[in-house]
């Protein structure tokens, strides 16, 4: 009988990190600036490129406005019926 010369397949390559010298990279990585987790050379490239970029600087802006906003909203904020919908969204979510 033959032998299986057959390659075996293998994993693919993981994804290139985000660049943060670009548009894309920068709403990849806003969280991570925003929680003080990016490396030094990383947040540097990162504030590069928002002192460069008016959108990317506006996209922070609301970023922080958005995290503003939503951590403000209690229980008692939502419209009747909003929680339960959130809750089974959630567990949804979970179970998929």
């Amino acid at each position: 009988m033959g032998s299986d010369t057959t390659p075996m397949a293998t994993a693919p390559d993981p994804p290139a990190p985000p660049d943060p010298d670009s548009c894309d990279g920068v709403v990849e990585l806003v969280t991570e600036y925003l929680e003080g987790a990016l490396d030094v050379a990383v947040r540097a490239r990162f504030e590069a490129h928002l002192a460069a970029c008016d959108g990317c600087d506006i996209y922070l802006e609301q970023m922080r406005a958005t995290i503003a906003a939503a951590g403000r909203v209690g229980i008692d904020d939502l419209a009747p019926g909003t929680l339960d919908g959130l809750i089974a969204a959630y567990r949804a979510a979970r179970d998929a």
